[in-house]
């Protein structure tokens, strides 16, 4: 029988000219926070070429919608990361331990709490994180699903 897909929920709730700090649910149960890239309002809806226009590389968060996620080896950091496929406008989006704004280049970085243009704790939410994700993917798909 099939079991159902993990889906984690990030939802964007902090806004400044240098982040975003969202807070994260796995399957409903809230595990923590995301720190993004300043949110341009982007969305996977959008037309590419306006994903374009609007995207500051390096600079941008990606953009709202519903992603499948996938743990994949990653050359830049010599280890199993999890990655997002499919966003319109963006490759190589990871889920990865960081901790300031200046941390990731769209890439979402999780923490167990916050500041101001900041997350902290990130390797320990990195590291439950990782478990459950590399748990669910041995019998059901995971998705991220971002809105503000």
């Amino acid at each position: 029988m099939r079991q159902s897909n993990m889906e984690i929920t990030v939802q964007r709730k902090r806004f400044t000219p240098k982040s975003t700090i969202s807070d994260v649910s796995f399957d409903g149960n809230f595990a923590g926070h995301i720190l993004e890239d300043t949110d341009r309002g982007l969305s996977q809806a959008m037309p590419l070429s306006e994903i374009q226009e609007r995207k500051v590389h390096g600079k941008t968060a990606i953009p709202t919608g519903r992603y499948e996620v996938a743990i994949s080896y990653s050359n830049r950091f010599g280890k199993m990361l999890p990655l997002l496929l499919n966003i319109p406008g963006f490759s190589g989006i990871r889920i990865h331990p960081g901790n300031l704004a200046t941390d990731t280049e769209g890439c979402l970085l999780p923490g167990l709490s916050f500041g101001e243009n900041k997350v902290l704790d990130s390797r320990a939410a990195f590291a439950n994180w990782m478990l459950r994700i590399q748990g669910a993917l041995r019998k059901e798909k995971v998705f991220i699903t971002i809105t503000k």
